[in-house]
């Protein structure tokens, strides 16, 4: 089973990183999907790892990448706003790579593509 991982910073002086982050953990919890928060600012080993696995394309020009960041085990999804377009869209689970829950929007909007 995979595990969707959201690496976080407990202490950042940002006030919309602390709000990205709340939103994402919010629509977790609230939709029950399984998560694992990962403090990048107390655990120098999980701001090592996230730093050294999101893809090169998905980088900032310059600095370091901020969290949010979102991965399913060691696959990266994406950062907050790449979140946010998915939820727009319908489309979380995918964006996770997760299977959309029957009942959940995301699922009948794949059940009517498939029919089309």
């Amino acid at each position: 089973m995979s595990k969707v991982k959201v690496y976080i910073a407990s202490s950042s002086g940002s006030t919309s990183i602390k709000k990205q982050q709340q939103d994402v953990l919010g629509f977790l919890a609230v939709n029950k999907i399984e998560h694992e928060e990962c403090d990048i600012a107390a655990n120098e080993e999980n701001r090592k790892w996230m730093r050294e696995n999101i893809p090169e394309e998905h980088r900032p020009t310059t600095g370091n990448p901020l969290p949010p960041q979102i991965f399913n085990d060691c696959k990266y999804c994406g950062d907050y706003e790449a979140f946010f377009y998915a939820r727009e869209d319908n489309a979380v689970y995918a964006f996770l790579g997760l299977t959309a829950p029957p009942g959940s929007k995301e699922a009948e909007a794949l059940a009517k593509k498939a029919q089309q």
